[in-house]
């Protein structure tokens, strides 16, 4: 099968197309498994540090990709939920179901916790075998999903639904300040802290982006490169500050985020786009009584409820620009500028168009032959 591999860590010319194993053929599919023909993949920063080098144990050519939707091709013998021929979406988290953390239902913290695309193959290649548990079928909104759409829900909205209802449990008349508006996790916070009846502070260092966020909701919109966020933040508030801050920058805007903090105010990150080490003046932290909070994608509770809301019709994904598989470099060189506003997707196969109910058809008449 064809697929987007790295063959070792290093930069983005590392990233290629080229000719796999595929995975999980009948014989060797485990009983409650399932391989998807992957329709579209969307990237996340994670992908950029997969290709940088993070530490694991990845075999090479390893395949990129953590989001992903398409259509299921084969099942294991006690799969019950899916069937050959379903469009699904994929949950990238895998877990073992075995440890303390997996049995009270927090699997996100299972201590064997693997993502696709990092720890193990991922989404980028026209197949993929994941655990029953790892999908769900494609919501049906009017007017539809289209693949793109669907491969970029999961990852980005899954992490901010746990960053801001389970992690930081954001109530209705809150202030909310989200950095870097254009990623998918902070428009995806974005939103989810508008559906909850939150006050949102975003930031950009783009105007476009700002204008942009305005449309999606955001009460108040500050260019990180042109004006202090802190001391707007703070003169905004009354020199309150906000309730939560949702980081996931890291060395750059950490200090600034916890200046930003009212009395109690709670940080919660899933990232550090700029760098993994921080500083924090202990002082600050205690006499003020902040609490920081990390958080890693969620668990299949949270899932089923964000795949709920977007049901309902909210928190359709924003996608940026699709990109054909041969030209996924050019879609993480996009990535690497940090030129989206929204998703960036890649389609997978080719010649299938953009509604998934014609993709659905279009595998049906492969696997006949048709």
């Amino acid at each position: 099968m064809r697929a987007c591999v790295i063959r070792a860590a290093g930069e983005l010319e590392q990233i290629e197309i080229a000719d796999v194993p595929a995975p999980g053929s009948p014989a060797l599919l485990g009983a409650r498994e399932v391989r998807v023909a992957v329709r579209a993949a969307a990237l996340n920063h994670l992908d950029l540090f997969v290709v940088r080098g993070l530490p694991g144990e990845q075999r090479f050519p390893h395949i990129l990709g953590s989001d992903g939707a398409g259509i299921v091709d084969t099942v294991g013998a006690d799969v019950t939920t899916v069937k050959p021929g379903d469009a699904v979406m994929i949950n990238p988290g895998i877990w073992d179901g075995t440890c303390e953390f997996c049995r009270a239902g927090e699997q996100s913290l299972c201590v064997n916790f693997q993502v696709l695309g990092e720890h193990v193959p991922g989404t980028l290649a026209e197949y993929v075998m994941v655990p029953e548990a790892n999908v769900v079928k494609v919501p049906a909104l009017d007017p539809p999903l289209t693949w793109a759409e669907a491969a970029a829900f999961s990852l980005v909205s899954l992490t901010a639904w746990r960053m801001l209802t389970t992690r930081a449990r954001l109530q209705s008349g809150e202030t909310v300040l989200v950095w870097g508006i254009g990623g998918g996790v902070s428009l995806t916070a974005l939103r989810i802290a508008k559906l909850r009846g939150a006050r949102v502070f975003a930031t950009s260092s783009s105007d476009a982006k700002l204008a942009q966020a305005k449309q999606l909701g955001a009460d108040v919109t500050l260019n990180h490169r042109t004006q202090s966020v802190a001391q707007e933040v703070r003169a905004l508030t009354r020199r309150r500050g906000v309730d939560v801050v949702v980081e996931n920058v890291g060395e750059a805007t950490w200090e600034d985020s916890l200046r930003c903090l009212a009395k109690g105010g709670r940080l919660v990150t899933c990232g550090g786009t700029t760098g993994p080490r921080v500083v924090t003046d202990v002082r600050r932290l205690f006499w003020n009584q902040y609490t920081i909070m990390g958080s890693t994608l969620g668990n299949t509770a949270e899932y089923a409820e964000v795949v709920a809301v977007l049901a309902g019709g909210a928190l359709r994904p924003l996608v940026d620009r699709v990109y054909p598989l041969p030209e996924a470099r050019s879609a993480f060189e996009r990535l690497a500028r940090a030129e989206q506003l929204g998703k960036i997707a890649v389609e997978v196969a080719a010649g299938v168009g953009d509604s998934i109910a014609t993709g659905i058809q279009w595998q049906a008449n492969q696997a006949s032959g048709t």
